[in-house]
This record gives structure tokens, C-alpha cells and sequence, in this order.
């Protein structure tokens, strides 16, 4: 029976790793129906959704595993799981229209981004359902421009010392009975594998950090790790693309071997279906200088399955990533962490005796400030898609706006 499969696939970071992954599903004919890539210098977070039989796919995880620095396959579709996505949809909007479509928006919990005389620009979260919906009801409209990253998700936490974090929340929070210590927890495992076996940081893979690396190492996913938004002395400046593809088995693995095969580094991936029929957007970052960029867009618009290729980079433009965290808590800790998630705007999406699951969304510096303010409680894992982004019709760059005072 075919049926869709959520894998999740935690990888050490080499030169290409991107590219073999992709290259097992094109193989065997699967075509990935959304990807998205948690990202930091040495490792990464791949969520991948695909069609297929329990037969068939259990031989693609065989082979994930026999890759060269997998750390760990599964397939989430077997378990409980909290599963979001992210979408940003540019409409046409106009004065007889615009408020019908606010009032969407609230209904469907989603945020304004981007508003001019003639569009209307939304984000939304949600499980595939909710998105199903949200494109349903926003159709009439006509979608100008549609954005979303691949489906992210984390298991479900169990209640009780059977949990695969209890160990680890334990080891935090003594209180929580059971206590046992951390160096027994199979997440410890997997990263005492990463440091003193083969997998250590390696600047030559595919994700590199633009800052010197001055041995400071961090378990919890960055998926922009490194981003310049300015450029540094030498010109290199992180480029945000939009390639409209179309959306057949292979096409993603024919992308990533451009930029494997030419020595370029990936700092964000997502792919996601598009405003057309039968086409994918895929949004990726890619540090270099304005010359080797132009090289790269070149070498993409030379692609059979390349519809359109746009650095948004020079144009003002709205960015969203959308992270779920899971933080290790006790009784006490649980209404602090709360408080924070609000500040933040996170929304809590999965509670145990010993767990909290928060989703928020955001651009990478929101990200990385939550996650520096949960890291003290304990995180104990992470998903994060890639960057999605859409030009803004308003011509708004909000970037330039920060750091001033509003009037009131």
C-alpha cells in the first residue's frame, strides 16, 4: 500500500552530503515531496516527505544508512509525531478583497507580513491539513505567489521514565524521579559518535560557518549558521535564491550536484510545492561573492527542469524559518520556559511530565536568540526548516528599519 512517509535523517556534514541523499530517492525513482534541512557547521537535520510502499522505503532507509556519515535514519510516520510547515502566499489584493482576507488570516492564525495597493502577503503555519485548508479558502483569490518549506517534525514525547529524554531531563532537573546520568542517553551517544569517531567538524562539507571557528561546539541544529547579511572585507555576502523547478523525480538531486560539483557551500535549503501545478519552489542560501553567484545562476538556468531562477538578496524581501524545540523541564522550570515562549511568540504544541515542545517562527537571529535563552533548561532536540522568502510588492526593506524608535 503507497502511502506517505515522514524520514528523518541526522547526518555529519561533508562536501556533497546533500546531493547523495537526494541521489538515493532519485535512484529509485521517488520524487521528494518536500524537504527541509536543519543545517549547522558540522551536521545536519534533513526532514523528507515521500510516497511509497513499507517495502520500498525500508530499502531506501538500508541505504541511507550505508552512507558515509549518517548518524541516524527513521521513519516518524510510525510514531506519534508533532508535524508543522510553513507557508508564505502572496495574493492579489485589493480594497473590495483585502478585508475578507484579514479576516482569513486570523481564522487560520496567520500573520501579515507585507501589504501594498494591488497584494497581500500572509505566513502561516500548520500540519499538512491546515495547509490544505488555507490554499483551499485562499484559491479565489488568486495566489500570486506561494512559498513553503518542507514539513518538519519531532516525536511525540512519551509521559513516564520509558521516554527517550527522560534520562536526559533527569539529569537536569533532579527532582524528576529516576534520576540517571546524562552520559547514558542515546542523544549523548550520538554526539560522543560525532566527536571522537570520523565525524568531527569538517570545513570542507557542504555547511561551513563564515565566522572563524574557534572550537566552540554546539549540539543544537543552527540552520544558519554563519550568515552574513552584509558583506565582509573579501565580498562574500550570503545570496538568497528562488528556483521554480519542475517537479519530477531527480530534479532536486540534478540542483545540489551544481552546487556540489562547483565547490559551493549551502547554508539553507527548503523545498516546497509552488503557485503551479506541477512545479516546486526551492529557496536555498549560498555564500559567495557577487561574481561566483552570478556564475551559479548561470549554471542553473542552463537546467531542462529550471523554470526560473531569482537572487533575492539586492530586492526587499520577506524571510521565515520555522523551528520545533524540544527543552527538558520539571514542574518549576516548565512556567519559566512558558514565559519565555511567550515573549517570543512560540506556541507550546506537545507537554509531558518532563518535556516542553515549542514551535515558533521567525528570521535565523529570533531563532538563535531563543534558542540561547532555552539552552540553560536543557534542549533536548531540535527541528528547523530552511529559509523561505518572497519579495515584497510594498518595496518595504524592513532590515534597514531596525534599531529605530517608533514614535508613539
Amino acid at each position: 500500500m503507497t502511502k506517505r512517509h515522514t524520514i528523518s535523517v541526522f547526518v555529519g556534514d561533508e562536501s556533497g552530503i546533500i546531493n547523495r541523499i537526494a541521489g538515493v530517492f532519485a535512484r529509485r525513482g521517488y520524487n521528494i515531496e518536500s524537504l527541509a534541512v536543519g543545517l549547522n557547521k558540522d551536521k545536519a537535520l534533513f526532514t523528507i516527505v515521500v510516497y511509497g510502499t513499507e517495502k520500498i522505503l525500508q530499502q531506501v532507509v538500508e541505504q541511507l544508512n550505508k552512507l558515509v556519515n549518517v548518524l541516524k535514519v527513521e521513519d516518524l510516520s510510525k510514531v506519534p509525531q508533532v508535524e508543522r510547515e510553513l507557508m508564505l502566499v502572496k495574493l492579489n489584493a485589493d480594497s473590495n478583497t483585502q478585508g475578507e482576507i484579514m479576516w482569513l488570516v486570523d481564522v487560520f492564525r496567520g500573520n501579515i507580513v507585507d501589504i501594498s495597493e494591488h497584494t497581500l502577503t500572509m505566513e502561516v503555519t500548520g500540519d499538512p491539513g491546515k495547509m490544505a485548508a488555507v490554499l483551499r479558502n485562499l484559491k479565489k483569490f488568486g495566489i500570486k505567489e506561494l512559498a513553503r518549506t518542507g514539513k518538519i517534525a519531532l516525536r511525540r514525547e512519551k509521559m513516564g521514565e520509558t521516554a527517550p529524554f527522560w534520562r536526559f531531563s533527569a539529569a537536569s532537573y533532579p527532582d524528576l524521579q529516576g534520576t540517571i546520568p546524562l552520559e547514558d542517553n542515546c542523544a549523548s551517544k550520538l554526539i560522543e559518535k560525532h566527536t571522537n569517531g570520523n565525524l568531527t567538524a569538517n570545513s570542507g562539507g557542504d555547511v561551513y560557518p563564515v565566522e572563524p571557528d574557534d572550537g566552540f561546539y554546539n549540539q543544537v541544529l543552527d540552520a544558519n549558521w554563519g550568515v552574513l547579511y552584509d558583506e565582509d572585507s573579501s565580498g562574500l555576502q550570503s545570496h538568497t535564491l528562488s528556483l521554480l523547478v519542475n517537479n519530477a523525480p531527480g530534479v532536486l538531486n540534478t540542483v545540489t550536484g551544481v552546487i556540489s560539483r562547483r565547490g559551493y557551500n549551502v547554508q539553507s535549503l527548503a523545498v516546497g510545492t509552488s503557485e503551479r501545478e506541477g512545479v516546486s519552489r526551492i529557496t536555498t542560501v549560498v555564500p559567495g561573492t557577487e561574481e561566483s553567484i552570478a556564475k551559479l545562476v548561470q549554471q542553473f538556468n542552463k537546467l531542462v527542469d529550471v523554470y526560473e531562477v531569482q537572487d533575492l538578496t539586492h530586492s526587499p524581501f520577506a524571510e521565515r524559518e520555522l523551528m520545533l524545540i524540544k527543552i527538558a523541564v520539571n514542574a518549576d522550570a516548565r512556567r519559566d520556559v512558558l514565559d519565555i515562549a511567550t515573549i517570543f511568540r512560540a506556541k507550546p504544541v506537545d507537554v509531558s511530565d518532563h518535556t516542553v515542545t515549542l514551535e515558533v517562527t521567525g528570521d535565523f537571529s529570533k531563532m538563535l536568540a531563543l534558542q540561547n535563552l532555552l539552552e540553560p533548561y536543557g534542549i533536548c532536540e531540535v527541528a528547523r526548516t530552511g529559509r523561505v522568502a518572497l519579495v515584497r510588492e510594498s518595496g518595504v526593506d524592513s532590515r534597514y528599519l531596525r534599531g529605530y524608535t517608533i514614535p508613539l
